[in-house]
């Protein structure tokens, strides 16, 4: 455990299981069975964790799976290498039921999917990037996926390494991150809810200015932007104007993405990276929960609300 420098009252950060995750993602709090669940990218896994019993299961599924989200029925929504896919988890096995829903137009040879989740309506968004991080091409691409519809062209274009998808609460800003050491930028749109649309990309933060790379991000009730400084062992919360009004230091340096839940919607999961940890970071890969002192928003389901 240890102790976070933030304001107002300190918290208590735990160690969730002694999982250690290669490239921990995408938490996400199911309301209706109090359950979290994660991912483990490149062990192609998802994780379950009973806060109730403090019990951990884990699924092993065929092709890496980047970011989730529930679906009206409790099964899974995720963006895979492939395509986005529906998952149904084997309660008697680790068996891991998939079926693939869409994928982009063209080949996804050498790419995958990444960081992505539901906005407001339930439309399921997430973007790609490329498998070979070393020396990755600005070939990302932000897609839109709704059962309706199917998926879009895309939507945004020119990423390195897409990450930090959140909406506002009223569902009227979308944001979108950048984590690639060569960008390390926020951006914030103007959303369309009845359609779908993003417009008037602006820089929100400019990351290069703070610790760390963006990485994973969650919205609290306040409209503030909670952002996984990754390589700095940091969470920071930014106001909806942009400003930095508090930082939390994690005890790893590589957490990559944060998720509100809990009865009271104000306790935070922060998954986290061992790949390119620093040598003495003992809790790389590991997963971590704490109070944030602040609710958050809950995630929607596909296709409808949570």
């Amino acid at each position: 455990m240890a102790t976070p420098s933030s304001f107002g009252a300190a918290a208590t950060i735990d160690r969730v299981g002694d999982m250690a995750c290669v490239v921990g993602e995408s938490p996400l709090w199911c309301a209706r069975r109090a359950l979290w669940y994660w991912v483990d990218i490149a062990a192609r896994a998802i994780w379950r964790f009973d806060g109730a019993t403090g019990t951990a299961r884990t699924w092993q599924c065929a092709e890496m799976v980047a970011c989730i989200a529930l679906d009206e029925q409790g099964d899974l929504i995720a963006g895979m290498e492939s395509g986005i896919f529906q998952l149904r988890l084997d309660e008697a096995s680790q068996a891991v039921a998939a079926t693939r829903l869409a994928a982009p137009a063209g080949s996804m040879a050498g790419m995958r999917f990444n960081d992505g989740r539901c906005d407001r309506q339930g439309r399921f968004w997430s973007g790609t990037m490329a498998l070979d991080a070393t020396l990755p091409p600005a070939s990302g691409k932000l897609y839109r996926y709704s059962a309706g519809a199917g998926i879009s062209a895309p939507v945004v274009s020119g990423l390195v390494t897409q990450n930090g998808l959140a909406w506002s609460p009223d569902g009227r800003t979308m944001y979108l991150s950048d984590s690639h050491a060569s960008r390390q930028l926020v951006w914030a749109f103007d959303y369309d809810t009845a359609s779908g649309t993003p417009s008037g990309q602006r820089v929100f933060v400019d990351m290069n200015g703070y610790p760390g790379r963006p990485d994973g991000a969650a919205i609290d009730v306040d409209g503030c932007y909670w952002t996984c400084a990754n390589d700095a062992g940091q969470l920071h919360r930014f106001t909806p104007e942009g400003k930095l009004d508090r930082s939390i230091t994690l005890p790893l340096a590589k957490p990559s993405m944060c998720s509100f839940g809990g009865a009271d919607m104000t306790t935070m999961l922060v998954t986290s990276i061992s790949t390119g940890a620093p040598a003495g970071d003992l809790l790389a890969g590991a997963v971590l929960m704490l109070d944030a002192g602040v609710a958050g928003m809950p995630e929607q389901c596909f296709g409808g609300h949570a």
